[in-house]
């Protein structure tokens, strides 16, 4: 909770930070926030790996967060370098004409290793809790009431068992698959090998894969030479094994469809902050910072997260008899539909605060900041449904193997959307400043035309949500979802 309040002060005012202080543009400062926050749920993916195959999910856990609270002290020491030289410190090459330049320098070496500390406590955090319940108890299944140390055992890379059956497929690609799937390999209930491993039951799509598992005659031999030789799962893989990696492969498409969500909630910290301090942020006596309207973001989530579980829940599941009421999929869904209507608010408020803004002239702006709550409400909207309904679908989908793994892979999700973000606000920028002309996006957002990129991101939400339904309709679910 600490380590997240403290994450979540940083980034909402990163913007802020990097244009007022650092001098920054508002498009070079909302790709930098972009791209580091992609950073930050990149890093989880090898936190994962690390965790799932050699350290174990609590002492990564440990490591990284003593990293990362390493890294938010070097971020805070960015800040406080100007005060320590106006106050008689010497630093050595440190002047006031290099001054800027060595605090972006250590604002994102710190920056980066908060990114590094998040990489191990993020994706084991979150399996290390759901592994405390065991699904074959209803009472733990629905109350959820333990957090005690339960570890599975590690197994080895999962991304190397991925590999190794890449690799064993195409060695073998020019072997005709049996018609009978019985005679691919697979190892008896008793091999210690596979004791504790989930098996996987054989599927008949993704049918190239399934040549990692054929036995050829050189596999024979292996195992027929009178000194036995080890086999190797480079050459030869298990149908479990096989069929781990064609979970991953059906889900890829679904994950490639939620990427863009987060390409809209990163706006948060970036686009909508920089709307926000071009309008009118006084409330009565009260000065509102921008970056705190995030808040009407955080009470979503709280307020909803207790009225799903408790009243949404219970209704669907009368409904359709589902233990969940409704299926991953459709919630993942209902949650893709909130970046549209996102996006559609804020397009339609910049058009307002523009038109207020040439009207008031060289008067200051006299639209309310309060009016960007409902675009916050409905990224929250969207959280709430799309977040916490990938990570549960990519845990439940998950083999037992690869749980670290493919919860790291909801959060690659949000790494790739900040990346987009910045693929997006760049490729902006270039297009809307050719010949001269301010841009989309120029430091004076008065000069701009910011609600533009808004209805843009608009848009590719609606072809995003026509697309996820087109590959969940497809989707060969595991265990229902």
């Amino acid at each position: 909770f600490c380590y997240c309040l403290a994450f979540y002060g940083i980034s909402y005012n990163l913007v802020t930070y990097l244009t007022g202080v650092l001098g920054q543009s508002n498009v070079a400062a909302a790709r930098n926030v972009s791209t580091w926050q992609a950073t930050c749920f990149l890093m989880p993916l090898g936190g994962a790996v690390v965790a799932d195959s050699y350290c174990g999910r609590y002492r990564t856990m440990v490591v990284s967060c003593f990293i990362g609270v390493a890294g938010m002290l070097t971020t805070a020491f960015s800040a406080y370098l100007p005060l320590l030289v106006e106050n008689g410190v010497s630093f050595r090459g440190l002047t006031s004409s290099n001054m800027v330049s060595v605090q972006e320098f250590v604002l994102f070496l710190g920056l980066y290793m908060i990114a590094v500390g998040l990489g191990g406590l993020r994706p084991c955090l979150m399996s290390f809790g759901a592994d405390q319940f065991d699904d074959g108890d209803p009472s733990e299944r629905v109350t959820k009431g333990s957090f005690f140390n339960w570890f599975q055992r590690t197994r080895g890379s999962p991304l190397t068992r991925v590999c190794q059956v890449v690799v064993a497929a195409v060695r073998k690609c020019g072997v005709e698959l049996p018609a009978d799937s019985s005679l691919l390999y697979d190892m008896p209930e008793d091999d210690l090998a596979m004791k504790g491993v989930e098996r996987i039951a054989h599927t008949t799509d993704l049918r190239f894969f399934d040549k990692a598992a054929i036995v050829v005659a050189s596999d024979k031999d292996v195992e027929a030479a009178a000194v036995p030789v080890p086999r190797s799962p480079w050459r030869l893989c298990v149908v479990t094994q096989v069929e781990e990696l064609k979970i991953l492969v059906r889900m890829l498409p679904l994950w490639a469809t939620v990427v863009f969500f987060y390409a809209v909630s990163v706006q948060i910290s970036s686009t909508f902050v920089e709307q926000g301090r071009a309008m009118n942020a006084t409330v009565g006596s009260v000065h509102v910072p921008p970056a705190s309207m995030s808040t009407f973001d955080i009470l979503t989530i709280i307020l909803l997260v207790p009225l799903y579980d408790r009243v949404f829940v219970p209704a669907a599941r009368r409904l359709t008899g589902r233990e969940k009421g409704i299926s991953e999929l459709q919630r993942i869904g209902a949650g893709l539909t909130m970046p549209v209507l996102a996006m559609a608010a804020a397009a339609l408020l910049e058009t307002v605060r523009l038109r207020a803004a040439k009207a008031a002239g060289l008067a200051p702006c006299s639209t309310s900041v309060l009016w960007q709550a409902p675009q916050y409400v409905l990224v929250g909207v969207g959280e709430v449904l799309t977040t916490i309904g990938q990570l549960d679908f990519f845990y439940g989908q998950a083999p037992a193997a690869m749980k670290t793994v493919c919860t790291a892979l909801a959060l690659l999700a949000v790494a790739a959307g900040g990346y987009l973000s910045s693929v997006l606000l760049t490729a902006v920028q270039w297009a809307t400043t050719t010949g001269g002309a301010p841009g989309w996006i120029p430091d004076d957002l008065n000069e701009g035309h910011l609600d533009r990129f808004f209805w843009m991101m608009s848009g590719l939400g609606c072809l995003n949500l026509i697309a996820f339904a087109s590959c969940a309709m497809r989707y060969k679910s595991r265990k229902g979802c």
